[in-house]
């Protein structure tokens, strides 16, 4: 049974410098995969990537069965990939309110919103504050919401708890954990443990190259993970 996201040998970088050598993986329709390694490993290109934020230089990303390697991101996305970016994931200025009608417009469906705000309650106590006066948790929560607002099939996740105060992480983990249950999560994170829970199957990056993989049992009790998440 083929991928339903399947990436070979992807090389990829910013301007002439490259980040991703040769970088093959597979993810699942439906579970959770983790993306691990040190800062500057390739993670974010990985995923701005993959979203088409960056072009690949080469190698083959396939989606549900179709190359989607030349497809611009709006293409990607309205194919089924949503994203959350590390920064900049809502408008600031604009109510939370406002931010999930924005991100209702592709909506398919009218009860979109609802289901996001029964996912994250805490964002339906928070409609007409400005999403820049939020807590940290509580602008994940809205980003990842604004994502959800599209139905996508895959969600890419690049550290949902930068930031985040650790009472509200472990909210954000059960609600991830119940996603990958649907639909297929690809997470960034720097919380080993939070990552390793969502995730059923785990990729190393290191300096642009896949270092270790396997199931997230596996790679969490891998002696030579530390090496690769060190400093």
């Amino acid at each position: 049974m083929p991928e339903f996201l399947d990436i070979k040998h992807l090389d990829a970088g910013y301007g002439r410098s490259q980040v991703l050598f040769d970088v093959s993986l597979g993810i699942p329709w439906r579970g959770g995969v983790a993306v691990l390694g040190r800062n500057g490993a390739g993670k974010t290109t990985l995923m701005k990537t993959i979203v088409g934020e960056l072009p690949a230089w080469k190698g083959e990303v396939a989606f549900d069965g179709r190359d989607i390697s030349r497809r611009a991101t709006q293409e990607r996305v309205r194919a089924g990939i949503g994203y959350v970016p590390q920064e900049h994931s809502v408008f600031a200025r604009l109510s939370v309110r406002d931010n999930l009608a924005v991100g209702s417009l592709a909506a398919k469906d009218a009860s979109a919103i609802d289901r996001v705000l029964t996912i994250f309650p805490k964002l339906g106590q928070r409609l007409d504050q400005p999403a820049g006066t939020l807590s940290g948790g509580e602008r994940k929560m809205l980003a990842i919401g604004r994502a959800m607002l599209g139905d996508p099939k895959l969600l890419l996740l690049d550290e949902p708890t930068e930031g985040v105060w650790i009472g509200v992480i472990e909210e954000i983990t059960e609600r991830l954990i119940e996603l990958a249950k649907t639909i297929a999560v690809i997470i960034v994170e720097q919380h080993l443990d939070l990552a390793l829970r969502v995730a059923d199957y785990a990729y190393v990056l290191d300096r642009g190259r896949v270092a270790l993989q396997g199931a997230a049992g596996e790679v969490r009790g891998n002696p030579e993970l530390m090496r690769y998440l060190a400093p």
